[in-house]
C-alpha cells in the first residue's frame, strides 16, 4: 500500500472553505481594502485542494472528451448514412427513369412492329388478290377457249352428221343420237 492519502469525499470543499475563512479573517492593511495573508498558508491550502480533487473530476473530464469524440464520430457516421441514402435514392430514381425510358422505347418498337406486320399482311393480301385476279383472267380465257373449242367441235359434228352421204346407213354400234 502507498503512503498517499486517499482524498475523502467533500475534502476539496472543506479545503476551499478553510481558504475562504483564512481570507475573511485576514488582517486588513491600514487604509486599504487589501488584506495581508501568509503566502505559504494560501499555497498550502490550494495544493491540498488540488490533491483532494476527486478522481471523478478527472474521470468527468475524460468522459466529456469521450462524449465529444463520440458525438463527432456519430455525426460523421450520420452524415455518411445520409449521403449514402441520398445516393441510393438518386440511383433508384435514375433506375426508375431508365425503366420508364426503356418501357417507352419498348412500346414504340412494339407499335412499329405491329404497324409493319399490318402493312406486310395488307401487302400479302394485295399480292394474293393480284395473283388470283390474274389466275381468274387466265381461267376465263381458258374457259372461253374451251367453250369455243366445244362449239367448233359440235359444229363439226353436226356438219358431219347433216351432210354425210352415209346418212342412210345405220350406225354400227347401235348408238343413235
Amino acid at each position: 500500500m502507498s503512503d498517499v492519502p486517499i482524498p475523502e469525499a467533500g475534502g476539496t470543499v472543506r479545503v476551499l472553505d478553510e481558504l475562504t475563512e483564512l481570507l475573511e479573517n485576514a488582517r486588513s492593511l491600514p487604509m486599504s481594502t487589501s488584506v495581508r495573508v501568509e503566502r505559504d498558508d494560501v499555497l498550502a491550502l490550494v495544493e491540498e485542494a488540488r490533491t483532494r480533487l476527486p478522481d471523478e473530476l478527472h474521470e468527468a473530464r475524460y468522459l466529456l472528451k469521450e462524449r465529444e469524440d463520440f458525438l463527432a464520430r456519430t455525426r460523421r457516421e450520420a452524415d455518411e448514412l445520409v449521403a449514402e441514402a441520398k445516393s441510393n435514392v438518386a440511383r433508384m430514381v435514375q433506375r426508375t427513369e431508365v425503366v420508364k425510358a426503356a418501357d417507352h422505347r419498348a412500346r414504340q418498337i412494339l407499335d412499329a412492329a405491329e404497324d409493319e406486320a399490318r402493312r406486310m399482311q395488307h401487302d400479302a393480301e394485295d399480292y394474293c388478290d393480284q395473283k388470283l385476279a390474274s389466275f381468274q383472267v387466265v381461267l376465263e380465257r381458258v374457259g372461253r377457249a374451251v367453250s369455243q373449242g366445244r362449239l367448233r367441235l359440235s359444229a363439226t359434228v353436226e356438219e358431219s352428221e347433216l351432210g354425210s352421204p352415209d346418212d342412210d346407213l345405220e350406225p354400227l354400234s347401235g348408238d343413235r343420237r
